[in-house]
């Protein structure tokens, strides 16, 4: 997929046109992926720079030119919402992945998770990630933007930075510019578990690379002015770690932008269609919800199957080898418009967290789209899990545990019974408006 068409990508920054205002405070978020990469970090951060200026706030974007780059999707689309009066500057790296394989688009998403090779050469080199390029490889991103971090600090006399990670190697960023600027407030956005990851053990590390990690994990954590987690189970994890930290801790949720939805009308397809919408790995377990979906089709029940985005080998195997093939589509990844598209399309919606010690702690960026577009959630994960409270707490839908079969047919038969009746309404405490207000009041 090609890239859009940016300026000159030898230049050490480009920026888009200033702002007019000059009374609003500038923020500098730095950030490792931002469009044309896709996904809900992306999208987290273009919305929170979309809505920070009606709060008071100018929001000043540093992030890696996309041609030095490593992104696990491409999503063009995404290009547009970047508002003209944006400032963005991106900076050359030094690109580690090339040693992995010179196919960027052969790269695997989620460190690695989604990788379904197997063999010598693979183990090798996850070792060689997980012990040499600590955190992650992405760190040739930082020497780059931290030159234009001090350069842009200076010039444009900001006083308060951001930055949002994984790549947990961006927050090393923020930690030498607290080192070197001390009176500047940083707020550490930190989406994703750091060392409890659930695919962390697949990199083979050594006890003193573990050690090396687990110190820059706690540094940044007491060093930090302010920290930001996606969920309470995330925040709880964070704290345990250092204890004293509470107080600086804060939970802003991924969230929806209701823009996203305009024109869009939610539809019934004549067949119960149970949509998954992302990437399914192999960490994803699906065993249960088969059996069920197995169990009310031999009973009668017409339903289908829909898969948009990443499946793995694996999982499209066991899939298509236990389920009726006409029951099941498979489409490719899509961009985050059309993907909200066949969201509005489904009669439900499908979402799997990953079997992991951790998996309490996981409430998949998808989930607020899920909850806006109104349609009915299954979740298949832990039941005391964050993102079952929110499907609770919201009443847009209910969690069974993997391998629950009878809890799983019975919200499928509840999803096939309200299938005719009208969505709910998208709950506004995850308005991506109402989100940015709370991240603009920690600044």
């Amino acid at each position: 997929m090609s890239l859009p068409d940016f300026d000159n990508p030898s230049s050490t920054s480009q920026a888009s046109k200033a702002f007019t205002t000059s009374k609003a405070s500038k923020a500098l978020i730095i950030t490792y992926y931002w469009p044309p990469s896709s996904g809900a970090g992306v999208q987290r951060w273009l919305k929170f720079s979309k809505y920070l200026p009606s709060f008071g706030w100018e929001p000043i974007i540093l992030t890696i030119n996309p041609e030095y780059a490593t992104y696990p999707a491409i999503d063009n689309s995404l290009c547009s919402e970047i508002s003209g009066d944006l400032k963005v500057y991106r900076t050359n790296a030094t690109d580690y992945f090339r040693f992995y394989n010179k196919d960027k688009s052969k790269i695997p998403s989620a460190g690695f998770a989604t990788d379904d090779q197997k063999g010598f050469r693979t183990n090798i080199l996850r070792f060689v990630r997980g012990n040499f390029f600590i955190p992650d490889p992405r760190r040739g991103w930082n020497k780059h933007a931290l030159r234009e971090a001090c350069r842009l600090i200076e010039e444009e006399g900001i006083k308060h930075i951001i930055t949002t990670s994984p790549p947990h190697s961006t927050q090393l960023i923020g930690l030498k510019l607290k080192k070197k600027y001390p009176e500047i407030k940083w707020i550490a956005d930190l989406r994703d578990p750091w060392t409890d990851i659930y695919y962390y053990d697949q990199f083979f590390h050594t006890p003193y690379a573990r050690k090396i990690d687990g110190n820059y994990e706690k540094k940044v954590l007491k060093t930090a002015d302010r920290i930001i987690t996606v969920g309470q189970s995330l925040k709880n994890l964070f704290c345990a770690k250092l204890p004293g930290i509470e107080n600086k801790t804060e939970v802003i949720t991924n969230g929806y932008d209701e823009n996203d939805f305009i024109g869009l009308s939610p539809s019934n397809p004549e067949i119960l269609t149970i949509s998954y919408i992302g990437t399914l790995s192999d960490s994803y377990p699906v065993s249960g919800f088969i059996e069920a979906f197995k169990s009310l089709v031999s009973n009668g029940y017409k339903i289908q199957l829909r898969f948009v985005g990443t499946v793995s080998p694996g999982q499209k195997n066991l899939i298509l080898s236990e389920i009726d093939n006409s029951l099941v589509q498979f489409l490719p990844f899509v961009n985050h418009q059309d993907a909200i598209k066949y969201m509005m399309g489904s009669s439900a919606l499908l979402l799997i967290i990953p079997d992991h010690q951790s998996n309490r702690s996981i409430i998949t960026g998808k989930l607020f789209e899920y909850l806006a577009s109104g349609k009915p959630v299954l979740c298949i994960g832990p039941e005391d899990g964050d993102a079952a409270g929110i499907l609770s707490s919201t009443s847009h839908g209910i969690c069974a545990g993997y391998d629950d079969n009878e809890g799983i047919r019975r919200i499928i038969k509840n999803c096939y019974e309200a299938s005719s009746q009208e969505g709910k309404s998208a709950p506004a405490e995850f308005n991506r408006v109402n989100l940015t207000k709370k991240l603009a009041s920690l600044l």
